[in-house]
């Protein structure tokens, strides 16, 4: 999370939702490019005038979207052609891989930017143009072409694979709904073609003409591709839009006599200036109807010039940086006209009412900002501006050695010059966590010390306790000290027993620092969670790291100072005594449940199924809290598939039930991995990911191929066998298919902002934490916990739209929250985690920071509180007078009955809505304990009779053998399920009574089993046969009855016959009006 210095928030040519005009915010942003404007969103316009013989600059933006040509005319439009590889299909760069392994093939040693120059122009030339530009001789352009495709077919265009970029196929339907033709039209091959359309999911149906180079000897900059397409879409050239990435591609289009749009997705803005396009955008997302059918304020340089004392923006020659800069000097006279886009008039006027504007934007800016600007000072905006001083990172060419002595002569060379940075004392005043208050100057002067200065809600903050812990575990036995700085974004995150939470919940296990006014971070001009300082042991900034990702920079950074600092004497290997606060808390160590995080109901089969995330398990108990079973009974941390026993969990968050196959969908938050629970065959497997972090923001991979980020909640859609997947980790929503097991992002372009957008691609989200169908399947609600708003998720085109809380102007303004009922925006929540949708048109939300319940109705989008006095604490009673602590998940189990996970009481409390006045209570868990180490005996006591079991008495008579013969009789109109198939399994008592053939198996399907058993001993004994039957309806969800036949053995009578004993049960219907409404259209959260 960074707070950063951005554009001006006013553009002329966008709408308010998508004001780009934060001075300050908060992205946990990839890379450094996303943490400042890139040029092409902002347009700069100098006009000169002459004062006292100087010339002076006056600055004003234009807007994000730049526009090359303006004016009056843009013409009628018929047709869009699409370029196909950099428009369409992101294959430009497979495509130059694909030619490096040709060349590669060859023993010719070539680059992918090579093949820059010759992109556009087709596969011969593409090649063929390296070819001749390395010299190679005998080049066969046309075998080297067959074999590029073999390569490009089988190793990077596969089928449905993902290449597509965001917005394309939302762009085709739109220009074909509003009735214009479009065609693809591509230097490629056709064999290329349509292997790149199939791979980025685009039906060749889509379009009206298909346009490949096979059948032109003139390829691009020839315009004859186009004409073609002109041609057979029956469509005059002028009506014509072209799409294009490439600078051939313009320039075909321009000799076509058609506009041209081009995207920067292949070659630089500047680059693409060159060959004159009408528009240019960032890529396809970026296009829209307005620029097909408008231009956006186009204008025909060459039919009116500028004219009469007129300047035009555009006119205006561009200076170096991106900025375009007037030539003018000396020429404007005070009756002088400036144009600017539709807008034209004097200078005098220009500079009046941009100057209003300025104001009136920089009082609004401000207005919406203010909570922001409390997270800033002059020493950050000078970092900002300026950087830190810190030694060069990331360098992947010296050897660990070289690299620490590079450190050692940075620290060396830090010190001769006397520049660094002194660290501030701690105040006094402040609380500390695991540990008595710590002085600098006393209780840590002669130790290496890294501050880390995070907030206990970012999610970057708990990527990084790994490293910490790392570098903890590695320089343990050395003068090294890690000091948490807590320094609070959220309101309630300034609370010690909130930070407290925190510091149990994640496991931190060093001193933690209390700075909730944010002293230390004004002073050292920190901007982002999490930044690392590291303190040399006189107390001198030596340096400091931003984000995520850096363990082994810091690994190298301590390691240099412990030895810079050692040879010099000025180390003190003295322990820090830890109190730590896991050691304090009896109720930690013993509670049922530790900090539980989501919730899932059954409600047909009576179950409720609970993520008990620190304890690293699953627990599953009927609705009146009776103890059913767990998985992951352990209670440690891992990543192990296999039995209930065996599997280990890293605490899991949201969880999403499949009535029809019953099995549990599970987001394993901290093994960034998508877990199903089989309670059919009591196991679980991995979905996707492999237990580690992955930066991949488009997905389309299976099982342990597809790495995930943080998954934080999840969402079945039954009608379309789907997994949503709110990865918080990178601000996107992802999905899982369960018929064909890829996962790939659904919707958010991966920055960390509250944007709404009409696609996929134009939609970003902030840590969404909290996701939940709606009763028709048609959108996902979410609770995206950093903008604090609840947002709808259009499942046909992945957009979105605000419904509650967040600020609606500045998509980039993280820092709107508070505690305010009231309609769509104008509502305050702060950091919530949870959202449910009621069948009513209601969505319940756990609004976690002001620790209260409440409900918005999706007509009016209005939201009141349910619960909570929104103070932290424990109190059962009248819903408005009760408390919780940071509840998180939230879920109906029966109409206005809400079970609601109480995170930090370590509880689950229960909502009723059916008394006049709500009533808040805690559900009594009983035959719940913590999980403990099992002995290796523990697969008798699995047997233990979960609720709602069935026990039926038979007399086994002095059989000495026989056979047990299982009947199993359904209600009538259904039958055994198919797909989740019954099963039964047998045991003695004692053990080795008797010996049974087959001891588990299937029901068959006729609800029977036949075993055999031979009695190994004369004496008494009982056999124990349970079952476990799945039955139901056609088109309906399967019902669940557990079973247990306990059969008495009396003393064997050796003559006795063998005979078959009867073991029938006849199961009553239970009321599946529940289950139908469910495949009609409820779904399961």
């Amino acid at each position: 999370m960074a707070l950063r210095l951005v554009s001006w928030p006013f553009s002329a040519n966008i709408s308010t939702t998508h004001f780009r005009g934060l001075l300050f915010f908060n992205p946990k942003s990839r890379t450094i490019e996303r943490q400042w404007p890139r040029q092409d969103e902002k347009l700069l316009l100098f006009g000169r005038c002459r004062t006292r013989g100087k010339n002076l600059q006056a600055c004003m933006v234009l807007g994000e979207k730049n526009v090359l040509e303006t004016g009056n005319e843009w013409g009628k439009v018929s047709a869009v052609l699409f370029d196909m590889d950099g428009v369409l299909c992101n294959s430009e760069e497979l495509s130059r891989l694909a030619a490096v392994d040709v060349f590669g093939e060859m023993g010719v040693q070539v680059t992918v930017q090579d093949f820059i120059p010759f992109m556009g122009t087709g596969e011969a030339n593409f090649l063929g143009g390296v070819a001749s530009a390395k010299g190679v001789e005998e080049f066969d352009p046309m075998a080297a072409k067959k074999r590029f495709f073999e390569i490009y077919l089988e190793k990077y265009a596969k089928p449905n694979s993902g290449i597509g970029f965001p917005g394309a196929y939302e762009l085709v339907v739109q220009c074909k709904e509003k009735g214009l033709k479009v065609a693809v039209a591509s230097s490629a091959d056709r064999i290329k073609v349509n292997a790149n359309l199939e791979a980025a999911g685009l039906p060749l149906t889509l379009f009206d003409a298909i346009v490949s180079a096979d059948s032109f000897e003139n390829l691009k900059p020839a315009p004859d591709i186009f004409l073609n397409a002109s041609k057979r879409l029956d469509v005059p050239t002028n009506e014509c839009i072209v799409i294009e990435d490439a600078l051939a591609g313009v320039q075909a289009a321009k000799s076509a006599g058609m506009r041209c749009i081009a995207v920067t997705t292949t070659l630089e803005e500047d680059t693409l200036m060159g060959a004159g396009p009408s528009l240019i955008r960032r890529s396809i997302g970026d296009i829209t109807l307005e620029d097909i059918f408008s231009g956006s304020g186009y204008h025909n340089l060459e039919k009116e010039p500028s004219q009469s004392g007129i300047v035009s923006a555009q006119s205006l020659p561009k200076a170096s940086g991106g900025v375009l800069q007037s030539s003018l000097d000396g020429v404007l006279m005070e009756d002088s006209v400036f144009s600017i886009g539709r807008f034209q008039g004097s200078r005098r006027e220009v500079i009046r009412y941009g100057s209003l504007a300025v104001a009136v934007s920089c009082l609004l800016f401000t207005v919406n900002n203010k909570q922001a600007l409390q997270y800033t000072s002059p020493k950050a905006i000078w970092n900002l501006l300026f950087g830190t001083r810190s030694p060069p990172l990331g360098s992947k060419e010296e050897t660990r050695d070289e690299r620490i002595q590079q450190f050692v002569n940075y620290m060396s060379d830090l010190d001769r010059r006397g520049t660094a940075t002194t660290v501030p004392e701690f105040p006094s005043k402040l609380d500390w966590l695991n540990v008595a208050p710590l002085q600098l100057r006393r209780d840590l002067k002669g130790k290496v010390v890294l501050l880390d200065f995070w907030t206990y809600c970012c999610i970057n903050c708990m990527h990084v306790l790994p490293d910490l812990e790392f570098l903890e575990k590695k320089f343990k036995d050395s003068p090294f000290v890690v000091v948490g700085v807590h320094s609070a974004k959220f309101d309630n995150e300034k609370d010690l027993e909130a930070i407290r939470s925190a510091v149990l919940r994640y496991g931190v296990s060093h001193p933690v620092v209390n700075d909730g006014d944010m002293y230390l971070w004004r002073e050292l001009g920190i901007s982002s969670w999490p930044t690392f300082v590291i303190v040399a042991p006189d107390g001198k900034v030596i340096a400091q790291v931003s984000g995520e990702g850096h363990r082994k920079d810091l690994d190298d950074l301590v390691e240099a100072a412990l030895t810079y600092y050692g040879r010099k004497k000025l180390l003190i290997d003295t322990p820090i005594p830890l109190n730590l606060e896991k050691d304090k808390d009896a109720r930690y160590l013993s509670s049922p449940l530790k900090f539980p995080g989501k919730l899932e109901v059954d409600v047909i089969n009576d179950r409720l199924f609970i993520s008990d995330s620190n304890h690293n398990r699953i627990v599953v108990t009927d609705l009146e809290g009776n103890f059913k079973m767990q998985i992951g009974s352990s209670g440690e941390e891992g990543f192990l598939d296999g039995t209930f026993d065996d599997a280990m969990f890293r605490r899991p968050q949201g969880i999403a039930y499949n009535p029809k196959k019953n099995v549990l969908y599970v987001a394993d938050t901290e093994n960034h991995a998508l877990r199903m629970i089989d309670f059919v065959n009591e196991s679980v497997t991995t979905l996707a990911g492999n237990g580690t972090k992955g930066s991949d923001y488009q997905g389309g991979r299976s099982g342990a191929s597809q790495l995930l980020n943080s998954p934080w909640d999840v969402c079945f859609d039954a009608k379309n066998e789907i997994v949503y997947i709110a990865m918080a980790g990178q601000h996107q929503i992802w999905k899982h298919s369960t018929k064909d097991g890829t996962t790939r992002t659904f919707s958010g372009d991966g920055f960390e902002r509250n944007l709404n957008g009409v696609s996929s691609g134009s939609t970003s989200f902030a840590q969404p934490s909290g996701i939940s169908l709606s009763p028709d399947f048609t959108e996902a609600y979410i609770a995206d916990s950093e903008s604090s708003s609840i947002r709808a998720l259009d499942l046909a085109t992945g957009g979105s739209r605000l419904l509650a809380g967040g600020d609606p102007i500045f998509s980039d303004n993280l820092f709107k929250f508070g505690d305010q009922d009231g309609v769509g925006s104008e509502v305050l929540l702060q950091h919530p985690l949870g959202v449910f949708s009621g069948n009513q048109g209601q969505i319940y939300i756990t609004d976690s920071y002001n620790h209260k319940v409440k409900k918005l109705d999706l007509a009016s989008r209005s939201v009141s509180t349910l619960a909570g006095n929104g103070k932290a604490g424990f109190k059962d009673g009248l819903a408005l007078d009760a408390q919780l602590s940071e509840p998180s998940g939230i879920v109906e189990a029966r109409k206005g009955r809400l079970f609601i996970a109480d995170t930090n009481n370590s509880l689950i409390r229960i909502l009723d809505l059916n008394h006049e006045k709500p009533v808040l209570a805690t559900l009594e868990l009983k035959g719940v304990s913590p999980p403990a180490p099992k002995p290796k005996y523990l697969r008798r006591l699995r047997r233990r009779l979960s609720a709602g079991t069935k026990t039926i008495l038979v007399d086994g008579g002095s059989l000495n053998e026989g056979k047990l013969h299982l009947e199993i009789i359904v209600p009538e109109g259904y039958h055994l399920s198919k797909e989740a198939q019954s099963k039964f399994s047998v045991e003695f008592e004692p053990e080795n009574a008797a010996l049974v053939d087959p001891s588990e198996g299937s029901i068959g399907d006729g609800g029977s089993a036949i075993l055999k058993f031979t009695r190994s001993s004369p004496s008494s004994s009982k056999a124990r046969i349970y079952c476990k039957v799945y039955y139901c309806k056609e088109d309906e969800v399967c019902l669940y009855e557990p079973l247990m036949f306990n059969v008495a053995f009396r003393e064997a009578d050796p003559g006795a016959t063998p005979t078959k004993i009867m073991l029938t049960y006849t199961i009553q219907p239970k009321d599946n009006s529940l289950s139908v409404s469910l495949l009609q259209g409820q779904p399961n959260n």
